[in-house]
């Protein structure tokens, strides 16, 4: 079985050199360039790993390295992220039983460096690149980690057109966005390193961050800035069977299919009718996914009329005050029940419709990627406006912690378009504390905040809106 795209309307993979891997004794045809987990996938293998407790078959979920769904023993090295890590020849992978065993030998070489920067920036999605790029232009050195196998973040998954102005890359697919991106990350003088996470952050005489490579290298890097755009991590819905591989979040799917060109099922539910699902399921029909239905709960479409229309136009049907009441199936997902809700949201008896499915999509919100910022010592603040957990801070995205910013979604969950201004302006903001390039920089900043304004002018974003004032609010009093 093969279940890689090799003909889709928009995206061409290029995929490089052929090697072979081995999941237990099963010699597995793989591609250099893909995750482990996308090369199982689409080798039609969807169990990486069983529940401690109960032994219930845990598989692919996020994509990005945020679940422990895809942990699995690689050459050795217990608890891999198998959905980050790419494949080698010959690398051998097995289940793990159990809590995972430690490893048979300690004698791993590991590789350390110790570098020195005015700024860490912590993310390459559209908010990191933003800022490692307008800091950089700036005078300021900087030093960019990511902890994917590919920096563009959410990006590199986006096949649809951006609204808004030429500014904000209206009329550009995401795909064609996070290139423009790394063209110019790569003229600037940033350094960057992937498939590196940062474990901790600690004080000295100035902060230091920690940093764990392929587990074979330890970075320590001494700044003087520090820009988290961490980016958000999938919610989750509360159903019988919800844990079943083939039960994924849609930013998951989108990695599966539009990054490396696996497709993730036949037949698909999706949950939740934001932009999020609307768009995520468009781009399902473009990879030949048979989409049986959207389920809403709300009793009206969340996301843009525009992409509702596209799937409709598909005969893809949405089906609002409706949710999905359970998943079927015994190691995967074979089917799924819906329900429709009352107006007091409570299940309305006989209304469940059993559907054939092998791929339930939840796409139910995002939830602020703010680990970093509370294990350094941000204050913070639930603002459910803003997906939940955040750090503290005002307009011009400093947190509690001088010289500490944020930007993206870690911020509060909004589109790709804001969170480039975002960045821009921590970008501009660490540049004029240095005092480089001041007139420029504030220009900068300036020119950011008149876009990001303008597109938090859409009806969409005053909930958004009513958050920051929240926390900005917070911030002043705090100060």
């Amino acid at each position: 079985m093969d279940l890689r795209i090799w003909e889709h309307p928009i995206l061409e993979f290029k995929r490089d050199k052929q090697v072979h891997i081995y999941l237990e004794d099963k010699k597995i045809d793989a591609y250099e360039g893909e995750t482990i987990a996308a090369a199982l996938y689409a080798s039609g293998i969807k169990i990486y790993s069983k529940s401690v407790k109960y032994h219930r078959p845990r598989g692919f979920f996020c994509g990005i390295g945020k679940c422990s769904s895809c942990l699995m023993r690689v050459n050795g090295i217990p608890h891999v992220r198998t959905c980050v890590t790419l494949v080698k020849d010959g690398m051998r992978i097995e289940y793990e039983k159990g809590r995972g065993d430690p490893p048979i030998t300690t004698e791993i070489e590991v590789e350390e460096e110790k570098l020195d920067t005015d700024l860490v920036v912590v993310g390459g999605g559209p908010a990191g690149l933003s800022a490692a790029i307008a800091a950089a232009n700036l005078g300021v050195d900087v030093y960019l980690v990511d902890e994917n196998p590919r920096a563009g973040g959410q990006l590199i998954k986006q096949t649809h057109k951006f609204f808004g102005s030429k500014d904000n890359y209206a009329g550009v697919r995401g795909v064609e966005i996070a290139k423009i991106l790394l063209r110019e990350l790569k003229k600037s003088s940033v350094k960057w390193v992937l498939n590196a996470s940062v474990i901790g952050y600690y004080e000295n005489k100035r902060p230091v961050l920690a940093i764990a490579q392929e587990n074979r290298k330890l970075i320590e890097v001494t700044t003087r800035n520090v820009i988290v755009a961490t980016g958000a991590q999938e919610n989750m819905l509360p159903f019988p069977n919800n844990d079943l591989p083939g039960v994924y979040g849609a930013g998951g799917v989108q990695t599966l299919m539009n990054v490396y060109g696996v497709k993730p099922g036949n037949d698909a539910l999706i949950v939740g009718a934001g932009n999020v699902g609307l768009i995520v399921g468009y781009q399902l029909v473009q990879a030949g996914v048979n989409v049986k239905m959207v389920v809403e709960a709300m009793p009206k479409i969340g996301g843009y009329l525009v992409h509702a229309s596209k799937l409709r136009r598909l005969g893809v049907p949405i089906l609002t005050r409706h949710t999905i009441s359970a998943a079927k199936g015994k190691d995967y997902v074979e089917g799924a029940v819906i329900v429709e809700l009352d107006e007091n949201w409570q299940p309305v008896e006989g209304t469940e419709q059993e559907i054939d499915v092998d791929l339930i999509c939840l796409a139910v919100g995002l939830t602020p990627s703010s680990e970093l910022l509370f294990q350094a010592g941000c204050e913070k603040a639930y603002i459910p406006e803003l997906g939940g957990p955040v750090a503290i801070h005002n307009e011009d995205l400093e947190t509690t912690i001088d010289g500490m910013y944020l930007a993206g979604d870690v911020s509060g969950i909004e589109e790709a378009s804001t969170a480039m201004m975002e960045g821009r302006i921590a970008g501009a903001n660490v540049a004029i504390e240095f005092g480089k390039e001041r007139s420029r920089a504030e220009k900068l900043r300036e020119e950011s905040f008149e876009h990001l304004n303008a597109l938090r002018k859409s009806p969409f974003s005053e909930r958004v809106l009513k958050g920051k004032e929240r926390v900005w609010k917070m911030w002043r009093e705090l100060k």
